[in-house]
């Protein structure tokens, strides 16, 4: 990174200079602040380390000119007479962290690239969404949905995609987790094919009775039942000359298996009541988040009715496996619902892109849809921070804790204490907005703030 370093100490920019040089930065050394903005003015910084008390004017004022004047630039604020005002200050101004000398260079260089990584990511989010849509703007208004991704496995996907519609009566099992699009790339295929001009029909196996198997699939006779009154169409039938797409394939019960393995095989269906046989011309797209060869194995699923689906496979990877995409996706649904819901949200707070690529996202692309959705909805202002975000704030409460409270490194007052001091940090340091992010009173905040000798009234905001 290309790195500024605004100190009066010549000792101290010689010092973090050979430290932060031999780490493979380039750094721009200044001892007066008219030296750093001539710098700024003709380097691309992407990271400025100021000192406080300075010659010609304050650090603070620096750091407010900095972040007015080049936004996408980070800030480490450095002093040897801090006080928590100046700390609250620096943070409200925008600086990233704030060191006392004298200080371990192992730490800053923590946070150093800890910000490395963030800039990198914030580069993508300012790239336009548009670049990193795998599929083009006619097939995306028909399905309904764009392929926002700039990850490898993802583009297979989306050339497996174009390759197997050429095919229109290809047998195709999408296979992925929960959330992850399975649906999306049945459309997908759908309307790349030759059968876009007909109908794609969708049904979830797990939602059809037992009783009424037959009936939906393959249709019924008049009378053929008590309830039976009209003649009736099955789904493949419905879906003649399209596409039927069959989710949760798994949960298809084995005693129905055969009769959907002879419809793949032959394209012969007949309805209940009727001998006489119709045949029909549709292609069959299933989808699972089950190992279909593991329910072979426990007898869950017919092998011959595996390998029939099985001829041309489909995976989507979750999305805990390519966050390269999360900072992309959040840009792209942030501008989604940004216009539903007449917001003008133009900012996202590092910590929020942060927390979202620690996150696991059991619930992948859909949960972090919903995630966002949500945030938009909370957020009155332009920027998008992570206290608008409290399921995932939480869960990452919880698991700091989960993680350190059974080891040596912490105690539990550290613990306790570095919870308290990242919630302030995420509130601006409002008390009210800290205790309801933590889940207590604010008289319970109060107290621990006074145990723990956590000292904030010098905050403009309490």
């Amino acid at each position: 990174m290309n790195i500024l370093i605004l100190d009066d100490e010549q000792g101290f920019r010689d010092e973090l200079n050979e430290f932060l040089g031999t780490a493979g930065n380039d750094i721009f050394p200044a001892a007066r602040p008219s030296e750093a903005f001539q710098v700024l003015n003709k380097y691309p910084i992407d990271l400025a380390i100021l000192d406080i008390r300075l010659p010609e004017m304050d650090g603070l004022q620096v750091l407010k000119e900095v972040k007015t004047s080049f936004p996408h630039i980070e800030v480490i604020m450095i002093t040897g007479h801090g006080d928590m005002d100046s700390v609250i200050k620096a943070m409200k101004e925008g600086a990233i962290d704030f060191f006392n000398k004298p200080f371990k260079l192992k730490d800053i260089q923590r946070t150093i690239e800890k910000t490395k990584n963030h800039i990198q990511l914030n580069r993508n989010l300012k790239v336009s969404n548009n670049g990193y849509s795998l599929i083009s703007k006619e097939l995306e208004e028909k399905i309904g949905f764009s392929f926002i991704s700039k990850n490898s496995i993802m583009k297979t996907v989306v050339q497996l995609m174009h390759s197997v519609a050429k095919s229109s009566h290809t047998t195709v099992l999408i296979t992925g987790e929960s959330g992850t699009g399975k649906e999306v790339v049945a459309r997908g295929i759908h309307y790349l094919s030759e059968r876009a001009g007909q109908a794609l029909h969708s049904v979830n196996c797990s939602t059809i009775p037992d009783e009424l198997f037959e009936s939906e699939f393959f249709g019924h006779k008049k009378g053929s039942f008590t309830s039976a009154i009209n003649h009736k169409k099955g789904l493949f039938e419905v879906a003649d000359k399209g596409t039927l797409f069959l989710d949760e394939i798994a949960d298809l019960k084995v005693h129905h298996q055969p009769k959907f393995l002879r419809v793949l095989d032959n394209k012969m269906i007949s309805r209940l009541g009727e001998t006489a046989e119709n045949r029909v011309d549709v292609r069959i797209i299933a989808a699972t988040n089950y190992d279909l060869r593991q329910l072979v194995e426990e007898k869950k699923f017919r092998s011959d009715l595996f390998y029939r689906l099985n001829s041309f496979v489909i995976h989507i990877p979750p999305l805990r496996e390519r966050i390269d995409d999360i900072p992309l996706l959040l840009d792209y649904f942030i501008k989604q619902f940004s216009g539903q819901l007449r917001k003008k949200i133009r900012r996202v707070d590092k910590s929020v892109i942060e927390h979202l690529i620690q996150h696991d996202f059991p619930g992948n692309v859909r949960e972090l849809k919903h995630m966002i959705e949500k945030a938009v909805i909370l957020c009155n202002g332009d920027k998008l921070c992570i206290n608008h975000f409290p399921d995932i704030l939480q869960q990452s409460f919880t698991s700091f804790i989960h993680k350190n409270a059974s080891g040596t490194t912490y105690h539990l007052e550290q613990i306790e204490r570095n919870t308290i001091t990242l919630a302030l940090q995420q509130t601006n340091y409002n008390k009210s907005k800290t205790a309801k992010l933590l889940h207590i009173s604010r008289q319970a905040l109060d107290r621990k703030l006074q145990r723990l000798n956590i000292n904030i009234q010098k905050s403009p905001v309490l």
